[in-house]
């Protein structure tokens, strides 16, 4: 299977302004619903990629986990949902039921969301301080679909509490190593003619 691994966007990067449809409650999403958090999560996911689905119920519980402290945490889907009607609105509305997602599945319909993060695959996780500057940038953790590692979420747990708890920021990174690992999974599945600049076929391959 070829795989895409994350672009590693610099540490310290700017999050830039968003806007997505919630599929659930329909409510438009930007970055200023999280101006008051202390940490931000951004994950680009797909319904359709094995990867994602081997991750889902981690997810899931990291939303839970996290729910009453201060950070915010979005999901989005940004695949061509004609070649992959799995992440079409519709589907990742019954996605995120299911899950019982505590934090907002937006649909990216441009495409121009995940262009401005540089996303390159899914699951692809952006994890932002109070500052909104990039402080991790990398894997959920070593498990991988087949793999008999478990699924615990560390690495991004790992971060998540080290901003959340003053112990990072994006200079110096302090408990947040700039050794990151990049996530891998799908590639995010460009409209035809529209992929970005920074998009290479895949060239990582597992069995």
């Amino acid at each position: 299977m070829p795989l895409t691994p994350s672009t590693m966007l610099p540490l310290g990067t700017l999050a830039v302004n968003f806007h997505v449809s919630d599929v659930v409650s329909g409510n438009t999403i930007s970055l200023y619903n999280f101006a008051d958090k202390k940490a931000l999560l951004v994950m680009f996911i797909s319904r359709h990629c094995p990867y994602v689905q081997h991750i889902k119920h981690e997810l899931a519980q990291i939303g839970r986990d996290y729910k009453d402290k201060n950070l915010g945490i979005i999901a989005i889907s940004s695949n061509d949902a004609n070649t992959h009607p799995d992440d079409a609105p519709e589907s990742l509305k019954a996605f995120a039921q299911e899950l019982d997602l505590s934090f907002p599945l937006g649909y990216d319909e441009t495409q121009e969301v995940a262009k401005s993060f540089f996303a390159a695959c899914t699951p692809d996780f952006f994890l932002f301080d109070a500052d909104k500057r990039l402080v991790y940038r990398g894997q959920l953790d070593d498990s991988r679909p087949k793999s008999e590692i478990p699924v615990t979420g560390k690495d991004l747990r790992n971060a998540i509490d080290a901003v959340l708890g003053d112990r990072a920021s994006y200079s110096p990174y302090r408990d947040v190593s700039p050794e990151q690992k990049p996530s891998i999974g799908c590639n995010i599945k460009w409209k035809p003619g529209n992929e970005p600049v920074y998009y290479k076929t895949p060239a990582v391959t597992v069995s």
